[in-house]
């Protein structure tokens, strides 16, 4: 006989804060995976519009281009793709059974160098529209 646990409607989300690195690491790989999925239809849609004219393809990058917003979603898909591919490195030597007893390390590492790769590049995305 199997035993069933009534979580209620909300489970609490107390929870979460006992993750461990480990478990955080793979919910942002996967999260940082479907964002860069997502971006690849984006860019897709985007350059398409390329075969329509050229004329076209680049009012629409220089009108894109224009607006702060799209500087900063430009800043948070450099981040999403540097930590995903930190952490699929980090990843990679785990798998090949390198660093095993240091992954908790490794993943804070991961997360500390994407901060500076990202803030070293900010005065390149926002240089001039501030």
């Amino acid at each position: 006989m199997s035993q069933s646990y009534d979580r209620g409607t909300v489970e609490s989300f107390g929870r979460w804060l006992e993750f461990k690195p480990g478990m955080w690491a793979w919910i942002l790989h996967k999260l940082t995976g479907w964002i860069l999925v997502g971006y690849l239809f984006t860019h897709i849609a985007v350059l398409s519009t390329a075969t329509q004219s050229p004329g076209m393809y680049t009012s629409t990058l220089q009108g894109l281009e224009e607006l702060l917003i799209v500087r900063f979603l430009e800043i948070g898909l450099l981040t999403v793709a540097v930590f995903h591919i930190l952490n699929g490195i980090r990843l990679l030597f785990v798998d090949l059974g390198l660093g095993l007893g240091r992954q908790d390390v490794s993943f804070y590492v991961s997360l500390i160098m994407t901060a500076l790769i990202t803030l070293a590049s900010l005065p390149t995305f926002l240089g001039g529209a501030l």
